[in-house]
């Protein structure tokens, strides 16, 4: 749904028979209403029973949840309240020089397209809270962030704004790299890139292959630190006042809303789901058995 309003808004700007006639006020009054009837939609298939656990989408890339329903419904709402109240600056004709003959004309000094940025961020923080593979977390964190960095920039005649903007961009790239590193260090140790082999892979595995757990581990934890970053988690939140502070006050409460709920219930699901880091905590399959603890069959082997 998201997706196709957004194309049918970027068709409306692209065509200038449609552009000269829909204002931008227009344009966000479509924005908040799709996300309305978006909310709506969401919500009428929040108790159907087959879900169940859940329903993979897309070969496995997207996995949708209750839970994830619930948040998208959330996301939905939080974003048609905020591009509502977003405040509305238009172009104002004053005649401060009537004796002079001229009419002086105070320009637009605001973009008029963040309807449809925040339409690209809602629909990646959306999509990341149902990702249920390497390669879509990764589209999706890259979706949501650049709409964040256009956003920061967006009153473009501040000089704090602009340096504002600049900092988020390089910042959010370098936590981008981190993720990605993460899950090519993963993918190298295991060979897999979906959730669910993730999940069976780290409670089950040979004790012989100890080091694909080791790998997936490490590849968690920088994963864990890119998202951390992006949220400015302590302690890698030392950049989060200078960006705050450089840009307006409706633009920092949607970068401390929106982007925060997807990646923490992302965090939350593969912490609760995988639980390796803090404690690798493993079945492990031997000739003689089944060893519950990884920890202690380190402890036997080394006595």
């Amino acid at each position: 749904m998201i997706f196709i309003i957004i194309l049918t808004l970027i068709v409306a700007k692209a065509l200038p028979s449609l552009n000269t006639k829909i204002s931008s006020i227009q344009i966000v009054r479509i924005s908040s209403i799709s996300l309305i009837f978006a909310l709506i939609l969401t919500l009428n298939t929040y108790n159907i029973t087959s879900i169940g656990s859940g329903i993979g989408i897309y070969s496995g890339l997207f996995h949708i949840t209750n839970i994830s329903h619930m948040i998208e419904i959330f996301i939905y709402l939080v974003s048609s309240l905020i591009l509502i109240s977003w405040p509305q600056i238009q172009k104002l004709e004053i005649n401060e020089y009537k004796l002079a003959g001229v009419s002086a004309v105070l320009e637009d000094k605001y973009s008029t397209d963040y309807s449809i940025i925040i339409l690209f961020s809602v629909l990646g923080s959306s999509l990341l809270i149902s990702s249920f593979d390497l390669i879509s977390l990764y589209l999706s964190i890259e979706l949501q962030s650049f709409g964040l960095y256009i956003l920061s920039t967006l009153y473009r005649n501040s000089e704090t704004a602009t340096s504002a903007g600049l900092k988020y961009f390089l910042l959010g790239g370098l936590s981008s790299c981190l993720i990605l590193l993460g899950s090519g260090v993963i993918y190298s140790y295991s060979g897999i890139t979906n959730f669910e082999s993730l999940y069976i892979l780290s409670s089950v595995s040979d004790v012989n292959q100890q080091y694909v757990i080791t790998g997936i581990s490490l590849g968690l934890i920088i994963i864990f630190v890119g998202f951390l970053f992006k949220i400015a988690a302590a302690p890698l939140h030392n950049w989060s006042p200078d960006v705050y502070d450089g840009v307006p006050t409706i633009v920092t409460t949607w970068l401390t809303i929106i982007p925060k709920i997807s990646i923490l219930i992302l965090l939350l699901e593969l912490y609760t789901n995988m639980g390796i880091i803090g404690g690798l905590k493993t079945l492990l399959i031997s000739n003689s058995g089944y060893i519950n603890d990884f920890y202690y069959y380190i402890n036997i082997n080394s006595c």
